[in-house]
């Protein structure tokens, strides 16, 4: 399975699913990482972390540990 991290700078994919449970998983869907979802990286930071991502019209700053939660399909 490929996640968020795996995506190199502007690569874009499909949300497929949320992995993990509790507080983190609610939090990422009321950020807007639902399934069928298009998302773009913009850039990431010099050592991995964080993640920046286009999603919905805005930008998302997520952590790695966040990123690798959001299963993908290109």
């Amino acid at each position: 399975m490929k996640t968020l991290n795996d995506l190199k700078t502007k690569e874009c994919a499909r949300v497929v699913k949320i992995a993990g449970a509790g507080a983190v998983r609610r939090r990422l869907f009321d950020m807007g990482l639902t399934p069928n979802t298009e998302v773009l990286v913009r850039k990431t930071a010099p050592m991995g972390d964080p993640v920046e991502i286009v999603i919905r019209g805005y930008e998302l700053s997520l952590r790695k540990s966040e990123a690798e939660l959001v299963i993908i399909e290109r």
